[in-house]
């Protein structure tokens, strides 16, 4: 059997080493570090998955009825699997320039790992539900004690009702210069300008600082 070709080994599986085209190219010398917050089930996964231009890390794992009574699920009854830890992808925003996106888990109880995924974050995009949007103000109170800026994106959800952004700013008890957009997380163009918008945010902060 052709070892190269083969997907395992005599002692266990095979475990596929990074694609050439996952290697950090040579002209990058800066990297920013995004986070992707969000209540359960509101698309941080997706979003990593669409935008990220390498093979996505995820740490998904099968819901179990253990998670009945503890998890809200609400609008999202078909989802049949979780993030546990996070996800990770990578973006390229020039030759020099890359985002390093972290998704963090939904479930309130693995909020825990946010602390360390929060350190070092640059900033933060804020996915928000119409359909549940009390489920996000917890997450923005956390971004908030930390410092963190962020955007807020509406992955718009079929079924969701629809506000106008003056509405929403005022039901999450926003500033009024923190961005609002909507988004379907689902398209590659639609997650890659939320990014665009939350670079162009900090950019106006650090200038704002200067």
């Amino acid at each position: 059997m052709d070892f190269k070709s083969s997907d395992t080994l005599r002692d266990g599986p095979h475990i596929p080493g990074p694609r050439s085209e996952d290697h950090l190219p040579d002209t990058v010398t800066a990297a920013v570090k995004v986070v992707i917050v969000g209540g359960f089930g509101v698309g941080k996964t997706t979003m990593v998955g669409s935008v990220s231009e390498i093979r996505p890390l995820t740490t998904e794992e099968t819901m179990t009825q253990a998670g009945i009574g503890v998890d809200d699920n609400y609008g999202s009854e078909t989802k049949t699997a979780t993030t546990v830890a996070m996800d990770f992808g990578r973006i390229s925003i020039t030759d020099e320039l890359v985002l390093y996106l972290f998704g963090t888990p939904g479930q309130e109880r693995f909020w825990f790992l946010w602390n360390g995924l929060f350190e070092g974050a640059l900033g933060a995009v804020v996915l928000i539900d119409t359909r549940r949007l009390e489920v996000s103000f917890d997450v923005i109170g956390r971004l908030e004690e930390r410092g963190v800026p962020f955007v807020i994106a509406n992955n718009a959800f079929p079924d969701g009702p629809r506000y106008p952004a003056d509405e929403l700013r005022q039901a999450l008890d926003l500033d009024p210069d923190v961005p609002i957009l909507e988004c379907d997380v689902r398209r590659r163009a639609s997650s890659r300008d939320v990014l665009m918008t939350l670079m162009r945010y900090l950019h106006e902060l650090a200038l704002a600082r200067v």
